[in-house]
């Protein structure tokens, strides 16, 4: 499950269209309630590994929220960088998903990794790498940045996965050009994590039916996890409910 922020409120956006200082973005669901109610709601249910993002700025009281709700029980992201990712961990977060900060002008940035791990006291557990990307092409995917709307020089493969495992403690991947239009998984890149990843891998983009978590269940060997967003009831969705996804869960403890 994963929580998406936008100026401190709870919504499911497409994610190609994520670009705060345009008219471009498109929304599917502005929430009534605050980040604190889903919190609580993952708490409750024992939904670990849920993830809260903060797309762009004015979201940090938001996600502070929601990390009082469960502490240690969410994982959080957006804007996470050397300077505050042990103030996030201090704050009640289980561990800090980073990305933009990697990539500066858009190149990878060992360094930068170096000092984020550093800032955690050198406990990758701590660590989750988010190489949310873009499709170019048939079968390659490069990493994009600043809320999807930039490509970096990484590419998604085998050998960028190898060199960043030693690093984190899982990843977390967004199929960007899938992101909120429930138009169903990419199934070509959930096969190939599965064969690259030796690590906890959560894919996100396309989720639509209940069927879609035994589909990342059967092409990724129960390697890849599958996290849904937009198509959930709680979310405005009409495509999944948000309590047979936890039967679901408890099905395959």
């Amino acid at each position: 499950m994963r929580l998406n922020l936008h100026a401190g409120q709870v919504k499911q956006i497409v994610g190609g269209t994520l670009d705060s200082t345009t008219a471009e973005l498109k929304t599917n669901h502005v929430s009534l309630h605050p980040a604190g109610h889903f919190a609580k709601l993952y708490r409750d249910n024992a939904l670990t590994g849920a993830h809260v993002i903060m797309l762009g700025p004015k979201n940090d009281e938001a996600a502070t929220e929601a990390l009082a709700a469960w502490p240690g029980g969410l994982q959080v992201g957006g804007g996470i960088n050397d300077r505050n990712a042990k103030e996030w961990i201090e704050k009640g977060a289980e561990k800090v998903i980073i990305t933009s900060y990697l990539f500066p002008e858009g190149k990878f940035s060992q360094d930068r990794l170096d000092a984020v791990l550093k800032a955690l006291d050198g406990d990758k557990d701590k660590l989750v790498i988010d190489l949310s990307c873009r499709r170019q092409g048939d079968d390659r995917w490069f990493v994009a940045m600043n809320k999807w709307q930039t490509m970096t020089d990484m590419e998604v493969n085998q050998e960028s996965i190898q060199q960043l495992e030693p690093y984190c403690s899982e990843f977390l991947i967004h199929a960007a050009d899938n992101e909120g239009l429930q138009k169903g998984v990419d199934e070509r890149l959930v096969g190939r994590l599965a064969e690259w990843c030796s690590i906890p891998v959560t894919y996100a983009g396309g989720g639509r039916h209940l069927e879609d978590l035994d589909l990342v269940k059967r092409l990724s060997g129960g390697r890849v996890d599958l996290t849904i967003g937009s198509a959930l009831d709680c979310f405005g969705g009409d495509g999944v409910r948000f309590d047979d996804c936890v039967r679901w869960n408890r099905s395959q403890e």
